[in-house]
């Protein structure tokens, strides 16, 4: 049973369009050059439209002239959260505040119209896919809108884009088209999938081209009631319409009667012969993925996309055990270097570590919660040093996430063998001296030494000198660049004689 959380609407509303004509009108006058201005009168007038009451069909010609221009300022708005350590700070909460409200605000707009047909209005009876997707479309831009800026969704939401997608399947218009290439099922599809694909893991420009791949390949994906696995296959995801969670291996949900199934072979097909195709030269125009010249990029990402999606988890990853242990975490590289985690002979730092909670870890990483109330913000890709009872390691953060109690929670990959801190100054250059670490060589995985540099510290074929805790010295020269991360660099180097 569909249920709409709307609040009644009051005739003391006074919206300042109250059809698509007066609309328009408002929109050719919307001033975009100052776009919080104009996200403010937007929000504003979209509220108070929602309040009105009014016919159905009026109501959706509205919606849809607004869409586009909600859109547009969101998306640029959006822009200022881009990167963000967290958490976010109180200006950067008010400017994700507002795009959630915003998102909200077209939702509600839309769930009233499906309201209207719902209750028989004669005006609306051939829109009720259209309505019902576009109430799936805007949830699922605020489910994206949670992950993608690094906060944990509510499940409520979930469990509200199921319950829509469980109502186009009662009303059997989920494959009805409503406009080019979209339909109820195809816009599910291309959310379960976009949040899948783990956005707290990928850049803008990744998001970006993953939402236009998806708008052009979900119509021809299904979701079924049933599921059939090969050896080779990529496993299907499953579904469940009555739970508040997105789509989850089929090896940790058992079966039910609202249970659905996407099956990933379409998929991984379709990423692994564009794969193919440009590793043989093609252009990512020639082989459908847009007017984008860089080739490698593209090829990157739909080897990842393959890779979160379509592989199962024992090839994706090293298998995680359970931990519940107590992790102290430094996240400055100078704090790391100034004490001493590794066994160095250096002085203590005064500041103390953060104190963390590990949940469960392989030799490639961990995952960790602060059990702190309040700590420093955290970055992609920064590099931290955490220490337990039983080890201490150099790691990077791969993904941040608030939870919804606004703990910190990351994953972390591990850096190979047991790091030490030393000294490093440029030769011949009056540059001071820098903390840096040594990775040992590793024989048994074919990895060679290197440095962990500041960031913006590394010149290809720059010689320095290396300064041990023993007091020994040495000169080395500065290779390539094999990492970069917010605050370090990753380089090879070759010992001087």
């Amino acid at each position: 049973m569909l249920t709409l959380p709307l609040e009644p609407t009051d005739d003391r509303a006074d919206p300042i369009f109250k059809d698509a004509v007066g609309c328009a009108t408002w929109l050719n006058q919307l001033q975009l050059t100052n776009l919080q201005q104009a996200h403010g009168r937007l929000l504003k007038e979209l509220c108070e439209l929602n309040r009105y009451p009014m016919r159905g069909q009026d109501r959706l010609d509205i919606l849809e002239l607004l869409q586009e221009t909600a859109g547009f300022i969101q998306t640029d708005l959006a822009k200022k959260l881009v990167d963000k350590a967290l958490p976010l700070n109180d200006a950067e909460l008010l400017t994700f505040k507002s795009l959630l409200h915003l998102w909200q605000a077209m939702i509600a707009g839309y769930q009233r119209g499906l309201q209207s047909f719902i209750s028989g209005e004669k005006q609306l009876a051939g829109h009720g896919a259209l309505l019902c997707q576009r109430c799936l479309h805007f949830t699922g831009l605020e489910i994206l809108e949670y992950l993608r800026t690094g906060y944990e969704c509510p499940p409520g939401l979930w469990h509200q884009l199921h319950e829509l997608y469980a109502y186009a399947e009662q009303q059997e218009f989920q494959h009805t088209e409503t406009d080019a290439q979209s339909s109820c099922t195809a816009s599910y599809i291309k959310t379960l999938l976009v949040c899948y694909a783990d956005p707290a893991q990928l850049t803008r420009w990744q998001l970006q081209q993953i939402d236009i791949w998806l708008s052009l390949w979900s119509n021809t994906f299904t979701i079924a009631n049933h599921y059939a696995t090969s050896v080779n296959d990529a496993p299907p995801l499953a579904i469940d319409l009555s739970g508040s969670q997105g789509l989850q291996s089929t090896t940790e949900i058992s079966s039910h009667a609202s249970m659905r199934y996407l099956p990933m072979v379409p998929l991984s097909k379709l990423l692994r012969v564009k794969i193919i195709l440009l590793q043989q030269g093609q252009t990512p125009l020639q082989i459908g993925l847009g007017n984008q010249s860089d080739r490698h990029a593209c090829l990157e990402l739909l080897s990842l996309v393959h890779q979160n999606c379509c592989e199962k988890k024992h090839l994706r990853a090293c298998v995680r055990r359970p931990a519940n242990l107590p992790t102290a975490v430094f996240g400055e590289p100078a704090r790391i270097f100034q004490t001493n985690l590794f066994g160095a002979d250096t002085q203590p730092t005064a500041s103390k570590p953060e104190n963390w909670q590990m949940k469960d870890e392989s030799i490639m990483g961990a995952c960790l919660i602060r059990t702190d109330a309040d700590g420093a913000k955290l970055k992609r890709w920064q590099l931290i040093a955490l220490r337990t009872a039983h080890h201490a390691a150099l790691a990077a953060t791969v993904w941040i996430r608030v939870m919804q109690d606004g703990r910190l929670q990351t994953g972390v990959r591990y850096f190979p063998g047991r790091p030490e801190p030393i000294r490093i100054r440029a030769v011949n250059q009056s540059i001071p001296a820098e903390y840096a670490f040594l990775l040992p060589a590793l024989p048994a995985l074919k990895t060679p030494a290197s440095l962990i540099l500041p960031r913006n510290w590394f010149e290809a074929g720059r010689v320095i000198v290396l300064m041990h805790q023993d007091g020994r010295i040495l000169q080395a020269t500065l290779g390539f660049s094999v990492e970069q991360g917010f605050n370090f660099e990753r380089v090879s180097f070759t010992l001087k004689n």
